[in-house]
């Protein structure tokens, strides 16, 4: 019976059962989009990545997908692909490119850590929609857009207390975006929330695209380059994030959960 093997790996954490759970599918080549979507249901994770070998050593085409849809980027399992290939699939030197619809992302080994190298999605002044505004139930200090919208509060206590009315927030449909939930941290530079309304998982636990924008913002208001930053879902995550520019740099550690094998036929 045909079969593909299948890895779940907890990203941005280096505990079990922390952090974000990816599942990752290596692939000789691409299967039907249909067939990759089912699976990403049947798997019911936030996100799982399925990546095919380009033919040029160190080099994959990569894909992410929710139990709904395709992304145009997603951090923790880029992080999880690269872990896979780094540390079960025999993959040795330091760096590793993914082809994405997103372009060219880079993932290398930074000692313990793997860093990603992801565009950066600097966001802009936006009004708030009602539907946001009273899901939220509090009202941000600050309202900005990129691919996500990103609210700021004054402290990292209301981030962690944030009791979202999901019934009132799944009225809008953000897809492929969300909303990120921000504060200066009180042992780190900045922690975040991520909700996505109509979503089969409305809190993602730890969203490593969210930094694209979360990263600018925190650089300029902290008049700092390099930062720590923590994401307080009930999993938890921790991120090292660098501004460089048009680029962010997002590290993490991975922790390898199951192998198995996935019969698709």
């Amino acid at each position: 019976m045909p079969h593909m093997p299948i890895y779940q790996v907890d990203a941005f954490t280096d505990e079990l059962f922390k952090g974000n759970p990816a599942a990752v599918c290596p692939l000789e080549a691409w299967l039907p989009t249909e067939v990759l979507q089912l699976i990403a249901a049947e798997n019911f994770l936030p996100e799982t990545a399925f990546f095919v070998p380009t033919g040029q050593p160190g080099h994959y085409e990569l894909r992410w997908f929710t139990p709904e849809i395709e992304m145009d980027l997603c951090g923790h399992a880029t992080l999880a692909s690269a872990h896979i290939l780094m540390n079960h699939l025999g993959w040795d030197m330091h760096q590793i490119s993914f082809h994405t619809q997103s372009g060219v992302l880079m993932v290398y080994k930074q000692n313990e850590r793997l860093v990603l190298q992801f565009p950066a999605r600097p966001a802009t002044a936006a009004s708030l929609p009602p539907e946001i505004a009273k899901g939220m139930g509090v009202y941000p200090m600050e309202v900005l857009k990129a691919r996500d919208y990103l609210l700021i509060y004054h402290d990292e206590e209301i981030i962690r207390n944030l009791r979202p009315d999901r019934s009132i927030l799944d009225q809008i449909n953000l897809d492929p975006g969300g909303i990120i939930v921000t504060a200066k941290g009180k042992t780190v530079d900045f922690v975040s929330r991520f909700f996505t309304p109509q979503a089969s998982i409305f809190e993602d636990p730890v969203t490593g695209s969210a930094h694209c924008s979360l990263i600018p913002f925190w650089s300029q208001q902290l008049g700092k380059k390099t930062m720590t930053a923590l994401q307080l879902s009930a999993r938890t995550g921790k991120l090292y994030c660098e501004d460089s520019g048009d680029k962010v740099l997002i590290g993490g550690t991975c922790r390898t959960y199951l192998e198995g094998n996935i019969f698709v036929a």
